[in-house]
């Protein structure tokens, strides 16, 4: 195995505390092996050497919630300007069009997004399963390996369909006993559980608006038993509060508490709409949230209450969303807009640059339970992200660390996950971009054209 010291770096942030590695980390195999002192050598031989005297490294990000398959419609005329349950209603008929090319396609795209943004790690929420790609998740799980990013493909559902009162059309649900099988071989298949894992499933029915109570328990108890985490979107507008007192009687909170879900396996997307008593409750049961930001501002949903979550003990990290209510998928600006959206609702010294970057990394990394990630320590995961200052944005700039959220850096310079490079000069190593971009982008065509016939 060679032993690389990324040396002098420019400025680094994410390091154990109390830990001086100013003079940079030097990783063997998939770890860092040493964290060497500003103005140090290596006590550990090393083989070869990165200059890292024009680079930010950090831990690399963790983008803790995504649906990888709307990177394939973006932007789609038809679900412009519109609040989260009408644009939903707009795209399902849509992707219920998806097919596997289309689905390694869109999880190619986006993982690639993801890496050169500074992203090594990605969760992802894959709940649609029309007849075609019934094998979505093994699709997936090919692309990442292939791709070279650290993943959690999260096994979603809908069983709740237009003709019961659900949101999704029937052409897009599943009924709930298929459901539980596939979940039971994916992770029999592929979830690997030891550290360092590059690859982990997670039990993800929707919403609480596209599946049954009964989907809900059972999905609990089988993740229970097989000690896999549990994923849904919950408390994200206004009209799923309204959904859930009209159809179950209560809040979600209080719904997700009847159904067996309130505990530390558990993560939520979004967490926008709750109260002090119910923030109250996800703190002692440690339930965390995964914020989105900009999903957040493009619908129009509100500003997740982090500072108060966090400080009743429910963890929270950080996620770009769906490519559909983003628009994108990059992970450093993602930390840009947490800065932002937050200073709306807390004051600028509760919400720094280290509070947005710590979000990003390890924040996400104690949210989805992986402790030998996001944070730059002896034997911790080799995942580093590297950024250079030389554009016009960085130009007059005065702290480098600040000056990389504050000034808007939008792509890494080099990536390594599990210590190997991904990004190099800004470009992904052994992926044909032009390639995989010219095809997405036909795949994207071929999707809104089977949509419209």
């Amino acid at each position: 195995m060679t032993t690389l010291w990324i040396k002098n770096p420019l400025a680094i942030y994410g390091q154990e505390a109390n830990c001086d590695a100013g003079g940079g980390v030097v990783t063997r195999g998939s770890q860092i092996v040493e964290l060497v002192a500003a103005g140090g050598a290596p006590s550990t031989p090393y083989d070869e050497t990165f200059d890292a005297s024009q680079h930010v490294l950090l831990p690399g990000l963790i983008n803790t919630h995504h649906h990888f398959y709307q990177t394939l419609t973006r932007a789609l005329p038809d679900a412009l300007n519109k609040p989260l349950f009408p644009w939903l209603q707009s795209l399902y008929k849509v992707w219920a069009h998806l097919d596997a090319d289309m689905v390694r396609l869109a999880t190619e795209m986006a993982s690639a997004e993801l890496l050169l943004s500074g992203c090594t790690t990605a969760a992802d929420h894959h709940y649609l399963f029309p007849m075609q790609i019934d094998n979505a998740i093994d699709i997936q799980a090919e692309a990442v390996r292939r791709m070279g990013i650290r993943a959690v493909l999260t096994r979603g559902s809908m069983s709740l369909g237009e003709k019961d009162g659900g949101l999704p059309p029937q052409s897009v649900v599943q009924d709930e006993q298929s459901i539980l099988d596939d979940s039971l071989r994916l992770i029999r298949a592929y979830h690997d559980a030891n550290d360092g894992s590059m690859l982990q499933i997670a039990l993800a029915p929707c919403s609480p608006f596209s599946v049954t109570r009964e989907l809900m328990q059972e999905t609990n108890h089988l993740a229970s038993r097989e000690g896999v985490l549990l994923h849904t979107h919950l408390a994200e507008t206004e009209d799923e509060n309204d959904f859930c007192i009209r159809v179950y009687g209560v809040r979600p909170v209080e719904y997700l508490a009847e159904v067996g879900w309130m505990h530390e396996g558990v993560w939520l997307a979004h967490g926008i709409h709750f109260t002090d008593e119910e923030m109250d409750e996800l703190g002692r049961r440690g339930v965390g949230v995964a914020h989105c930001p900009s999903s957040n501002m493009l619908l129009g949903s509100g500003v997740c209450q982090t500072l108060d979550l966090q400080q009743r003990g429910a963890p929270v990290g950080l996620a770009v969303d769906g490519s559909a209510s983003n628009d994108c998928s990059n992970m450093i600006q993602e930390v840009r807009q947490a800065l932002l959206i937050q200073r709306l609702r807390y004051a600028p010294g509760q919400i720094t640059h280290q509070w947005a970057l710590d979000l990003a990394t390890k924040g996400s990394a104690k949210l989805l339970k992986r402790p030998e990630l996001g944070v730059l320590g002896v034997g911790k995961q080799a995942d580093l992200a590297l950024f250079k200052l030389d554009e016009n944005r960085f130009s007059g700039s005065g702290d480098p660390l600040a000056a990389l959220v504050l000034c808007g850096a939008h792509q890494a310079d080099a990536v390594m996950v599990a210590g190997r490079w991904r990004v190099k000069n800004s470009e992904l190593m052994d992926v044909d971009m032009a390639r995989l971009r010219a095809e997405h982008t036909a795949a994207a065509l071929r999707l809104r054209q089977a949509a419209c016939s």
